[in-house]
């Protein structure tokens, strides 16, 4: 079994449904008492939070570099990235290290082409919804256009995430909210919705809706399974 690195704490609330989604994936896939091997390294999201919104995407790379490094010295073999919006800075951490970066958005895109989904619905953070980094990989990379909400929409979408659901508040209101914007979405067109930022999936699961959803968490970590136990 190889060593899956991973870097949370983007938020932490997120991080540990990766290291379920993992061990339960390695159990399911290996039987006994097999549980992953796993190099994390957990950032304080405060710190990288405020340089977002600083824009100062320069010194979250050197963090997430850095942090990289390390998880790479603690014998992983390939690292993921245990947040979406960080994805904006995944070419310059890939640069400073020596094993493979397996992107967030490639696992997520590979799924809906299987599924055959040609238009979908992104929320995330603002800087993922409104930035071409995550978008454009969809598109030029898979042929899969990209719907996004109105900026009010996404306003409200961000909000959430930073002020509720990264400090693990679960509201029925900022629920019933979300599944408004993907409903709209899905009257422009929209096949499915991805739910683009970790946390998202901690609101809304497919039981509330009839539109199909694509939690990139679980999809992340079914990749990570499938490379560590090949």
């Amino acid at each position: 079994m190889k060593t899956i690195g991973m870097i949370g704490g983007m938020s932490w609330e997120s991080t540990s449904t990766y290291y379920r989604e993992i061990n339960e994936g390695i159990k399911n896939t290996l039987g006994g008492l097999h549980s992953a091997k796993i190099a994390l390294y957990s950032v304080d999201f405060d710190e990288i939070e405020k340089l977002q919104h600083a824009d100062d995407w320069e010194a979250t790379a050197t963090i997430l570099t850095q942090a990289a490094q390390a998880v790479e010295a603690g014998g992983a073999d390939f690292l993921l990235i245990c947040t979406n919006t960080m994805h904006k800075v995944a070419p310059q951490i890939e640069a400073g290290i020596n094993i493979p970066l397996i992107h967030i958005a490639d696992a997520t895109a590979e799924q809906l082409h299987r599924d055959g989904v040609e238009r979908v619905g992104l929320l995330g953070t603002r800087f993922t919804m409104e930035q071409d980094f995550y978008r454009d990989r969809l598109t030029q990379r898979f042929g899969i256009e990209v719907l996004t909400p109105e900026q009010p929409d996404r306003e409200l979408v961000h909000r959430v995430i930073y002020d509720e659901l990264c400090l693990g508040k679960i509201a029925d209101n900022s629920r019933r909210q979300y599944l408004s914007v993907m409903a709209k979405l899905a009257e422009r067109g929209a096949q499915a919705i991805i739910l683009g930022c970790t946390e998202i999936a901690l609101l809304v699961q497919q039981q509330y809706t009839t539109i199909p959803l694509y939690d990139t968490t679980q999809l992340h970590c079914a990749a990570a399974v499938r490379i560590a136990t090949v």
